[in-house]
């Protein structure tokens, strides 16, 4: 029956071509000779279209008749020819197909063995290659056109196979133009070029070495024009390769019509048959019936007669086409290009290949691969269901897997190349393979994280719904009741027992009643919830009870510190107040000292002692307001300050809140943390403290504040007014060594797992801990040394280095502690003329300060002047200062040096030494900064001393501020200076005479065995320190 049509096609394709070409019948009527198309080839819609095309170009254009309808005949009998073309090659058997594409989808395409049948013997045919493409209801052939010249479009991602259709976007202007071009001369077709660079997405190619050699033949099926960029729909055909470059036309595209110099004369034939063809009314009828009374004989010999002159015109046709629809093109004027545009390309065959045991294995291995994808990726399925819709058995068609596998793995460019280019079909199956493996573990590592993520999902949906479910169980049994109204009933709860303000009662009942009408989900509800739930838990009108009794308060703070009388007796003083008055009242009291004196662990000592809440928090470094004064509730996370997490954390009003490092505060751009503190630490103010997160008053009046600092120059005056300040002092020799054998030998021991029994630490050795190791005032630094030396005695026992107990003494220190880091007591053990020991204080606590002097050169009193021979006026001396000072030492040098020479002047008139000489004046350990006016005695007296050429008195220490007059002002530091001076052995110190009152109140064991002179003016330590020099 198929043969039987394609006979009856054949016949009425005969019949029409000889009426065309012997007629030069026009065509006026449209229904005719598209009834007799779309009779001839149903199945060649592409030529349907170029037919239409070509109507719809000239159905206008009735008044140039005679012209017209000549060329409209002879391109229609090209058409028309090219379609019996294709209908002879339909004629052939599916087996002797001879195509590059026709073995794709079909399993008749091969016998196996690699190669294609050859063809039916037809000596009249010159047979075209011809691809059959799988289509719903069978297969159907399209034509594959042999163009040797295509436009060349490169690009930069994945490369595209044959049968894949590809969206592809330029944006050169030429390349647009020429692919215009194309689509209005019928000859949409290109070819695609991957480049090696992935990173360029120019469209235009430089040079032919920016580009892979082997590429796709393409065909546009629809182009959509934007304003910058034209979009292409492409569909691949074949694999191609670049044979050389052409040179791109640079003639325009004319755009007028030209005639045909050749008319074809038509043959004698019967006048009235060709009028009753163009006359009929009934066309469609008329074709049917002539066409249904040829026999089949007769319509192969007509097809076998015109077979000669169709060859002819079909080679002409597509030529004539193009010129009929010339005249409808827009002018596109094309410049010559910046890179190469057309290339002249051949079709890549591939080796012949046997179907082995290897082949087929190789093959079911990658269809199997395939089909695992597909069955993990849904969009794969869909894909390739699309693809495969009718194809038949696809697996006898290894050049299709192949296309196929690549295109569904997420290869790099250079690999899906690879592919493409390789020749040898077995070995593009094996990367093929290979690709199509790692795509399956991406795939597997893909659906394990999604599975594993949706097990996590729906777990928590699962426990979500149980929870709900649970809620409304409890619900409906009674058991719990909404959460907004429980949340109402808890926040009425906290407040039952507390003694709330008036004005924080309303606050609280007006947030209630507002969050009563809220929505549980709203973001003002969480903020109200948020803020009921801190108001709710302030420890409103709640106080702990204090402890008034002073013996117990006494024993505690004796038991916990050594030393600190003054801390002691003022906590002492407190609750004795506090006895008196019946009631307690705040107190902001500021321990200053060197570190490691115990300012921060004396604090919670005095809250046991107190029996009141401790709260600590650091305000070194605190740069932001908020800290302390908490957010405005408008800002998400909003908070309040440390102060009111404070009195939610003690649930008490009356805690003993510690402030440390306060003289470290910092100050940024989210305001003065220092200026805030005096609100909070005014007791005039902080009755009525307002919190920005609150907005409401609280009474701060009864909680104890106690800041520390290690110095309090650095503290802002406002602020230091505000507080009661006790000095911390460091300790000397004896209070370290009553502290490590009461307090720091016992809590190593115990943080080291050892015993007195185990290890045994002389007194000796911590003499000689203290006194090479550990000079510093305060006892951070000594506890460093003893748990590290109990840790070198807990590894020996372990590693039973040693049996039996330890007995750590001076003798054998430097085995657990390693060498003294203090290998003398002072700089100089006598001093020689020119050098003064000073006593200085830091914030490590005090410490000696040499102070040398040494004269650079001594200048003539007199200079003659060679110009006037008259003498020049005595030049004076000057004073060079090194040493790393400050700006007030180096005052006070200036200061000493003017009253050295008047001192010099007045009582030793005939000595120049001072006023003649450059001296120079050093102040050792220069790395360390030095400031303060302390030091104004101690540099007169080196200078005089250099001067007179007489070293002072040895073992004498001396502290003081000297005035322009020779007066002796009083600094302060006094207890710390006079450490330092026991310390290094000093027994003589000169201190002024307003100090008196400060040293009166040290020690006696700090203050034994010492010679102290007490001076208004410096003539009296004139006589002190030179009892040789009389004035």
């Amino acid at each position: 029956m198929a043969f039987s049509m394609r006979v009856c096609g054949a016949s009425l394709l005969s019949q029409t071509l000889k009426k065309s070409i012997n007629s030069r019948i026009a065509i006026n009527n449209w229904k005719v000779k598209k009834f007799e198309l779309s009779t001839l080839s149903k199945n060649n819609k592409e030529v349907t279209d170029d037919f239409s095309k070509l109507f719809r170009n000239y159905k206008h254009t009735n008044q140039r008749f005679s012209t017209k309808r000549q060329l409209n005949l002879n391109s229609f009998s090209r058409i028309q020819s090219r379609n019996c073309h294709i209908l002879r090659a339909q004629r052939i058997t599916t087996n002797n197909v001879v195509a590059r594409g026709s073995r794709l989808f079909s399993s008749q395409a091969s016998s196996g063995d690699g190669k294609v049948p050859p063809p039916e013997e037809n000596p009249k045919v010159d047979e075209e290659p011809v691809r059959i493409e799988a289509k719903e209801g069978g297969l159907s052939p399209t034509a594959v056109p042999e163009i040797p010249e295509v436009p060349l479009v490169a690009i930069n991602k994945n490369p595209v196979f044959p049968q894949f259709i590809k969206m592809v976007e330029i944006t050169d202007r030429n390349l647009m133009n020429l692919i215009r071009m194309k689509m209005k001369m019928n000859r949409p077709y290109a070819g695609i070029f991957l480049r090696k660079d992935e990173n360029n997405a120019s469209d235009i190619v430089k040079s032919i070495d920016e580009i892979y050699n082997t590429g796709i033949f393409v065909k546009i099926h629809e182009i959509e024009e934007h304003k910058e960029f034209m979009r292409m729909i492409i569909q691949g055909e074949k694999r191609i390769y670049i044979q050389k470059v052409l040179p791109f036309p640079t003639e325009e595209v004319k755009g007028r019509r030209r005639l045909r110099k050749k008319i074809v004369e038509p043959s004698t034939g019967d006048t009235d048959a060709k009028s009753a063809a163009v006359t009929s009314d009934t066309p469609s009828e008329t074709s049917q019936e002539s066409t249904d009374s040829i026999p089949v004989d007769d319509l192969e010999k007509n097809t076998n007669q015109y077979a000669d002159a169709e060859t002819d015109l079909a080679k002409e046709s597509e030529n004539d086409v193009n010129e009929a629809t010339e005249e409808h093109t827009a002018q596109t004027p094309i410049s010559p290009p910046s890179g190469i545009m057309m290339v002249e390309v051949k079709n890549v065959k591939e080796l012949p290949f046997k179907q082995n045991d290897e082949f087929k294995a190789v093959t079911a291995e990658v269809v199997k691969t395939i089909r695992d994808i597909i069955g993990m990726n849904p969009l794969h399925r869909e894909t390739v269901a699309h693809l495969l819709q009718g194809a038949g058995r696809v697996i006898d068609n290894p050049v299709y897997i192949c296309d196929l596998g690549v295109s569904l793995t997420s290869a790099n460019p250079s690999e899906m190349q690879e592919v493409l280019e390789e020749k040898d079909v077995l070995k593009r199956l094996k990367l093929t393979l290979d690709l199509l493996k790692k795509e399956h573990e991406l795939s597997k590592l893909q659906q394990k994280i999604g599975k594993e993520v949706e097990d996590k999902l729906s777990k928590e949906h699962r426990k979500h719904m149980l929870k709900q479910q649970l809620q409304h169980i409890k619900k409906e049994l009674g058991i719990v009741k909404e959460d907004k109204d429980d949340l109402i009933e808890k926040f009425k709860a906290r407040l039952k027992d507390l003694i709330v303000p008036e004005n924080v009662q309303e606050v609280v009942d007006e947030e209630i009643q507002k969050m009563g009408y809220l929505e549980n989900h709203s973001a003002e509800y969480t903020t109200t919830r948020n803020y009921l739930d801190w108001l709710t838990t302030i420890p409103w009108g709640k106080f702990t009870e204090e402890n008034l009794d002073l013996d117990r308060a006494r024993n505690i703070l004796q038991e916990d510190h050594y030393g600190l009388d003054d801390v002691k007796n003022r906590i002492l003083e407190f609750i004795a107040v506090s006895n008196l008055k019946g009631s307690t009242q705040g107190k902001i009291l500021c321990f200053h000292g060197p570190p490691g004196v115990g300012k921060t662990s004396i604090a919670r000592s005095i809250a046991r002692a107190l029996n009141r809440e401790y709260f600590r928090f650091s305000v070194g470094g605190l740069d932001d307001v908020s800290e302390i004064k908490g957010h405005r509730r408008t800002y998400v996370a909003s908070m309040p300050g440390k102060i009111i997490q404070c009195l939610k954390r003690t649930k008490t009003l009356n805690p003993l809140i510690l402030l440390d490092e306060v003289d470290k505060i910092g100050m940024g751009r989210k305001g003065d943390p220092a200026s805030t503190l005096l609100e909070l630490l005014d007791p005039e103010q902080n009755s009525a403290f307002l919190d920005h997160y609150l907005d409401v008053t609280i009474d701060l009046s009864k909680v104890l504040f106690i800041c520390t600092a290690n110095v309090i120059d650095t503290i802002p005056p406002p602020l230091r007014d505000r507080m009661e300040m006790i000095e911390v002092s460091g300790y000397v020799a004896e209070e370290k060594l009553a502290i490590a054998e009461r307090y720091l030998l016992p809590q190593a021991e115990k943080l080291c797992g050892l015993d007195s029994k185990r290890v045994e630490v002389s007194n000796n050795a911590l003499v000689t801990l203290i006194k090479n190791y550990c000079r510093e005032s305060g006892v951070r630094f000594l506890q460093q040394q003893i748990e590290k030396m109990l840790r070198k005695a807990a590894y020996k026992i372990v590693s039973k280095e040693v049996t039996g107990n330890i007995k750590v003494d001076d003798n054998n220190l430097t085995d657990y502690v390693g060498k003294p880091i203090f290998t003398s007591d002072r700089l100089y053990e006598n001093t020689p003329p020119g050098v003064v020991m000073g006593l200085a204080w830091t914030a490590m606590g005090g410490s000696t300060l040499f102070i040398e002097t040494r004269s650079k050169s001594s200048v003539a009193a007199k200079v003659l002047n060679d110009s006037e021979n008259k003498p020049a006026p005595a030049p004076t001396g000057t004073l060079f200062l090194t040493g790393h000072l400050g700006e007030v030492m180096k005052e006070s040098s200036s200061i000493a040096h003017t009253y050295s020479l008047s001192f010099l002047a007045k009582h030793r008139p005939e000595n120049s030494f001072l006023s003649t000489s450059h001296i120079h004046l050093h102040v050792p350990e220069g790395a360390t900064p030095k400031d303060g006016p302390s030091a104004g005695v101690t540099m007169v007296t080196a200078l005089l001393s250099l001067s007179l050429n007489v070293p002072i008195r040895q073992n004498v220490a001396m502290t003081g501020e000297l005035s322009l007059t020779g007066k002796v002002l009083p600094v302060g530091g006094i207890k710390e200076k006079t450490i330092a001076a026991r310390r290094v052995g000093v027994d003589c110190i000169i201190l002024p005479s307003e100090n008196k009152k400060d040293y009166n109140e040290l020690a006696s064991f700090i203050t034994e065995g010492l010679e102290v002179h007490f001076v208004d003016n410096y003539e009296d330590v004139f006589k002190i320190v030179f009892p040789s020099e009389k004035l």
